[in-house]
């Protein structure tokens, strides 16, 4: 994927869809019909699977500014294809691109520079109230102009908090580094986000792995947004592994992993995990 405006290599590409599972075409015979899958703006004009059990589909275009450009066939598809045999998985769900590009924000047009936040007034520094303001405005924007257009031409409700939004959040997107106040700054853009989302009476959830959640985000302070969350986390690559995965440690210490993302054949499968356990903390360390 790319992120802030910066273009990545062939290779880069390929090691960040390999990361994170981007999604590709049509589902193997013999698929676990409780499967559910994800699909974005790579698989346009491809074949998609028949009757997941449930669908997760990316709003934007691989940056937190861009939309998908099949948005609207993509929506479709997951309302008339997606079964709902898992229950504790809606049929239709949702994910968006994030960023913080607060360090080079004179590379970029959407920095905002005003607006009241819960850190105070933003006057277009780098600081905590604008890294707020400039994840509230992508999420509005995502919504309004993105979503919304894509969900009236595809015949599905438009209204988003009829569903679950995802926060897609991974190195090769554009983020602020180097120190602890930096990843307060990127937890300040995701609280921007889940402010919009969860304001229109969507449930917001992190899609991630352990090891980029913690580069990007460090450790959620328990009076934050984002600290009682549910995790989606990536990485797998085979149904067992998905199961396994189930076990590990979600990305804020208040939330539960429930959904786990693993690679067949290229195509991302997503395993619904049982929520009924009790749940262990996030680990400070490294993956």
């Amino acid at each position: 994927m790319v992120g802030g405006g910066r273009a990545l290599g062939a290779a880069a590409l390929a090691a960040a869809c390999l990361v994170l599972g981007v999604p590709a075409a049509a589902a193997h015979p013999g698929d676990d019909t409780g499967v559910g899958y994800d699909v974005s703006h790579p698989q346009c004009g491809e074949d998609l699977p028949d009757e997941p059990a449930f669908a997760v589909v990316g709003v934007n275009g691989g940056l937190a500014t861009r939309p998908n450009p099949c948005l609207a066939e993509q929506l479709a598809w997951a309302a008339q294809q997606a079964t709902g045999q898992v229950a504790a998985q809606p049929r239709l769900q949702l994910y968006v691109n994030t960023a913080n590009p607060g360090q080079v924000r004179d590379l970029v047009t959407t920095w905002p520079s005003h607006g009241r936040t819960p850190y105070g007034r933003c006057d277009g520094d780098n600081s905590r109230a604008c890294s707020w303001r400039y994840g509230w405005e992508r999420a509005a924007v995502t919504v309004r102009e993105f979503f919304v257009p894509a969900a009236e031409d595809a015949g599905v409700d438009p209204d988003p908090g009829a569903y679950t939004w995802w926060l897609d959040v991974e190195t090769t997107n554009t983020w602020q580094t180097g120190s602890a106040p930096a990843r307060a700054r990127n937890r300040a853009a995701l609280e921007g986000m889940v402010a919009r989302l969860a304001g229109s009476g969507a449930d917001v959830g992190l899609y991630s792995t352990g090891h980029q959640w913690r580069r990007i985000a460090g450790a959620v302070p328990a009076d934050s947004p984002l600290h009682d969350l549910d995790s989606w986390l990536a990485g797998a690559r085979s149904p067992a592994g998905a199961r396994a995965t189930c076990h590990r440690d979600p990305l804020t210490d208040g939330g539960r992993v429930v959904l786990t993302q693993y690679v067949v054949g290229g195509l991302d499968h997503d395993h619904s995990c049982p929520t009924e356990r009790p749940w262990r903390r996030p680990l400070s360390g490294p993956d």
